[in-house]
């Protein structure tokens, strides 16, 4: 039975490696997945997704305005059979878009699996992660490591100098340079200037 699958982490846990190797396994097994990524995430090319041990697949970009659903009923018409969506950088979806992808799971009756950010700098829930978490048929957790060895859960956003910014708009696209996954008890020391990032136990 297809379902709605919403893998969530926080940064730097692999969500695009593990992504890319079930995209891998599909097609090791005769069946043809759909890549796709939001246009928000400039990173790479709209049209490819990579990771960063050096991972790469052909995907489609959509921007914020288009229709999920018509948009894989496009794909299959264009190129047959599909078995499997699978959708990075889900935390910059839209809520309808995420519904879309649900219709997509209910009409279709193909498997989508989302990999995403959970939450942003601040502790707060992106609009995607918020509709997927809320309507997601499975809900995983790719775990990673705060600098302590506890679990880290959330994301801090720092500057140049490896400060932590408290302030700015949700959506700043980066990657080890911009954000430290870290354990919610050393967020908090963070957010509340008690303890400078990478520098306090958790």
């Amino acid at each position: 039975m297809a379902k709605l699958y919403f893998y969530y982490s926080a940064m730097n846990a692999g969500k695009t490696t593990t992504m890319l190797q079930s995209a891998h396994n599909y097609r090791e097994r005769g069946m043809r997945p759909l890549l796709m990524k939001p246009a928000l995430d400039t990173r790479d090319k709209i049209s490819a997704i990579s990771s960063r041990i050096g991972l790469r697949a052909d995907a489609v970009g959509f921007d914020a305005s288009a229709d999920l659903l018509s948009l894989v009923r496009s794909d299959i018409v264009a190129n047959g059979p599909l078995h499997c969506v699978l959708c990075d950088e889900a935390q910059f979806l839209s809520a309808d878009q995420v519904w879309q992808l649900s219709d997509v799971v209910d009409e279709l009756r193909i498997p989508v699996l989302c990999y995403g950010l959970r939450t942003d700098f601040r502790g707060a829930l992106f609009p995607g992660s918020e509709t997927l978490l809320a309507i997601a048929d499975e809900l995983i957790e790719i775990k990673t490591i705060c600098h302590s060895g506890k679990k880290a859960t959330m994301n801090l956003r720092v500057d140049d100098s490896g400060a932590a910014v408290l302030d700015g708009p949700q959506v700043e696209i980066g990657g080890n340079e911009r954000y430290v996954s870290v354990s919610r008890a050393e967020f908090k020391k963070v957010m509340s200037g008690e303890a400078r990032v990478g520098f306090t136990d958790c």
